[in-house]
């Protein structure tokens, strides 16, 4: 396959995340894409090329209403390592799609830019009501201090407990 675009695999990326468990919507997918990019998401025009690159190279399929990855797509994306973080695994997915071959010729994908629109639409109106706040990772901050343990002086034999009280 030559050659390589970046949106290329940033959307098999993306698709490995949103297509986990069943086909996945344009609209998981713009998510999942913003994710692995830090909230960029390319142009309607750009996606548009890349669905259809690589549906007729035959590593997404369309799939009870939305799109999903082929066997070789998931092949290729099992060769990536956990602990790298998106930069990393764009980098190594891109080689991987260089000395990627084709078989076969597929049907291309269709997407429009329409439906994309409305994907793009919907995950910037998701992000404005959540103000900002990723709603996954932001965990409810404990108002005392109380529950702090300094374990560094209890290990050296102080103890700043405050006395127990006794009840008459």
């Amino acid at each position: 396959m030559y050659p390589v675009y970046d949106d290329d695999a940033a959307l098999l990326l993306s698709l490995t995340v949103a297509a986990k468990r069943r086909p996945a919507a344009l609209d998981e997918i713009i998510t999942a894409l913003a994710m692995a990019q830090h909230g960029e998401i390319p142009a309607k025009s750009k996606l548009v090329d890349a669905f259809a690159r690589m549906g007729v190279c035959g590593l997404i399929a369309e799939a009870e209403g939305g799109y999903t990855l082929s066997a070789e797509a998931q092949a290729m994306m099992t060769g990536q390592r956990a602990k790298d973080d998106s930069a990393t695994r764009l980098v190594r997915l891109k080689q991987q799609l260089s000395n990627f071959d084709p078989k076969d010729k597929h049907p291309s994908i269709q997407v429009t830019q329409e439906q994309l629109l409305a994907a793009i639409q919907s995950y910037k109106a998701a992000q404005h009501s959540h103000q900002g706040k990723n709603m996954q990772t932001d965990k409810p901050k404990s108002k005392s201090k109380s529950s702090w343990i300094p374990t560094k002086d209890l290990v050296q034999g102080k103890q700043h407990l405050p006395p127990k009280r006794r009840k008459p």
